[in-house]
């Protein structure tokens, strides 16, 4: 389950990430810049390797009331899975997957948790090779838990061939997690990862962000979703798939996973949100399953 779009440069070089994965990025940023403390994420290493230029809040997809719940979203997504990986490796879990990583900034930002583990970055052979260039530049560099797993889609590669290259051991339990990816994969292909994963050994996690039909998300969100839907359709990574909860946890267990359960926005909300002074708050839309081995 990894994202295959990318972004190539007709002069060869490597290409830099999607436009998906830099707005991530920067939404995380934003949160710093604009949100109340205490912040949910503390992220600006993304903004960092994206380098969008000094004018970057001033782009439109970064106004600061038309983001409100999709940065929260966004930032509530990657502390979420953040925590998890901290509670996994203090039970002994030493691996950790992420699937279509993007511009992810764990491993730059929690180097205490990530170099006791085997870190695993799986993506786009163009995007990664820039990224990999941009940490060497930036000064953090690639250290040795730290496996950067290129795959060239296009070509017919297979990234869990890639991942046990990599030094993935199959037989130890591990963390996985793919954000921002099944809404662009057919159900087909959703159902296909789901399987290979279930395979993990004993123990291991996996947490995947889903996207909600527009049917069910909060009615004053889905104007806002329809502009999305249509963006993404016109930049030429259109959104496939959409799942109800009960339809990704039937899913999960017809994959193979024994336990599977549905972390809500009103979950995280209660978690991340509650009594913050500024009011904000993720919503419905982008939801996760959690799913163990």
């Amino acid at each position: 389950m990894v994202d295959e779009r990318t972004a190539a440069r007709p002069d060869g070089a490597a290409a830099r990430p999607d436009s998906t994965a830099v707005r991530t990025a920067l939404w995380r940023a934003l949160h710093v810049r604009l949100d109340t403390p205490p912040y949910v994420l503390e992220d600006e290493v993304g903004l960092q390797l994206a380098d969008p230029g000094d004018d970057w809040l001033r782009r439109g997809d970064m106004d600061p009331t038309l983001t409100e719940w999709f940065r929260a979203a966004i930032v509530a997504r990657a502390r979420f899975i953040e925590d998890l990986v901290v509670e996994e490796a203090a039970r002994g879990v030493d691996q950790y997957v992420i699937l279509g990583a993007g511009l992810d900034t764990f491993a730059q930002r929690r180097p205490e948790i990530g170099s006791r583990l085997r870190v695993f970055e799986v993506d786009q052979a163009e995007p990664q090779a820039w990224k990999r260039r941009r940490l060497v530049e930036l000064g953090f560099g690639v250290p040795d838990w730290l496996r950067l797993v290129p795959v060239d889609f296009e070509a017919g590669g297979s990234w869990w061939d890639r991942l046990t290259t990599a030094g993935f051991d199959a037989d130890r339990p591990a963390v996985v997690v793919s954000t921002g990816v099944a809404l662009y994969l057919t159900k087909e292909a959703n159902a296909a990862t789901l399987r290979r994963l279930a395979s993990l050994a004993p123990g291991s996690t996996l947490a995947m962000t889903f996207q909600l039909p527009p049917e069910l998300l909060d009615a004053d969100k889905r104007a806002g979703f329809e502009v999305a839907v249509k963006g993404a359709r016109e930049s030429g990574t259109p959104f496939v798939s959409f799942f109800a909860p009960e339809e990704m946890l039937a899913l999960a267990r017809e994959a193979g996973f024994p336990d599977a359960r549905h972390v809500s926005a009103a979950d995280l909300n209660d978690r991340y949100f509650a009594d913050r002074p500024d009011g904000l708050r993720t919503s419905s839309g982008e939801e996760l399953l959690l799913a163990t081995t």
